[in-house]
């Protein structure tokens, strides 16, 4: 589908109201389940000296401030895992800032503008945040087919398919495995890597359920996931799939916070550790185990809305290499 470059002309859609409507039920429903759970709300950074160096391909966006060079956010995993520090259970919902390689400009599930609702628990474990995840899930689904089903009905939103993710228990399968199943349908998955976009649409579309893959191989992702002691060289990650080929929705996992550590793994990327000096202090100080998520907003509500692209679930969207206001 063609996105509608006359920002009027979007905004006055009746589907991009419906979508929008049901995209601020989301919300609702995301905040009320972790403020249920105990955790506190905050108001995440946009700008720093650095970002998530681990963005899939995308690249940074760098700002003068006031004659230093400093980053807009890509992702505010860093300063999560500081804001630990003041509270035990925090979220945002934070806007992030990724030039996607022009190629994703196609996929429906990218865009340069886009929110996260970021989330961090101190002294989590891996199943521990997955399962707080399977949860909030399941719950934003729930309320949004009791509340907004004549919106759904709108946008024509398969109801029927979207209450199946609520049937059973979300499935796992590593990422192994997973490699191995792209592999059986004839899809070139490189085994050292994330799974491509590609990959995850066919696998999603194989799925009535949300799923988790687990365990990536270290290597693919940012220095901050945890390696397994037991398994070394995969991690104690995950990403979460939306079933009917709507693909990541989330990617998450426990974070490293030994300070050696996490300078030997920023050195293994071929990044400077003194870029990272504000965190490195922090953990040479000490800063809390923890486990934590990041769900696009977009993606989430292109899930639940059932439509084509993620532009559909922004009001001013932002596809890569396409000038907008």
């Amino acid at each position: 589908m063609t996105r509608q470059s006359d920002p009027r002309e979007h905004l006055a859609s009746a589907k991009t109201q419906a979508v929008l409507r049901i995209q601020h039920r989301i919300l609702i429903a995301v905040r009320e389940h972790l403020r249920e759970q105990g955790f506190i709300e905050l108001l995440p950074p946009i700008i720093g000296p650095v970002t998530d160096p681990g963005a899939r391909g995308a690249k940074q966006v760098d700002i003068d401030y006031y004659g230093h060079r400093y980053k807009l956010m890509t992702s505010a995993i860093l300063y999560k895992q500081a804001t630990l520090l003041a509270f035990d259970k925090i979220f945002f919902i934070a806007p992030n800032i990724r030039l996607e390689p022009l190629e994703t400009a196609g996929t429906g599930r990218h865009l340069t503008e886009f929110h996260q609702i970021d989330v961090e628990m101190a002294g989590a474990s891996r199943d521990d945040i997955m399962e707080l995840l399977e949860s909030l899930v399941r719950r934003v689904i729930e309320e949004t087919l009791d509340t907004s089903a004549d919106t759904l009905g709108e946008v024509g939103r398969d109801t029927a398919a979207l209450a199946k993710a609520l049937l059973v228990p979300f499935g796992r399968q590593t990422h192994s495995s997973a490699v191995g199943r792209l592999h059986a349908m004839g899809h070139p998955q490189n085994s050292d890597a994330e799974i491509d976009w590609q990959g995850e649409v066919r696998l999603a579309s194989e799925a009535e359920q949300p799923f988790f893959i687990t365990d990536y191989p270290k290597g693919s992702r940012g220095f901050y996931d945890r390696e397994n002691e037991q398994q070394p060289g995969s991690l104690r990650n995950f990403d979460l799939l939306a079933p009917e080929g709507y693909g990541e929705l989330c990617s998450g996992s426990e974070r490293e916070n030994d300070y050696a550590t996490i300078v030997a793994r920023i050195r293994e990327t071929g990044e400077n550790p003194a870029k990272y000096a504000w965190y490195l202090k922090m953990a040479r100080e000490g800063i809390p185990s923890s486990a934590g998520f990041g769900i696009g907003l977009e993606r989430f509500t292109r899930y639940i809305a059932g439509v084509d692209s993620v532009w559909q679930a922004s009001a001013y969207p932002k596809i890569p290499g396409e000038p907008s206001p």
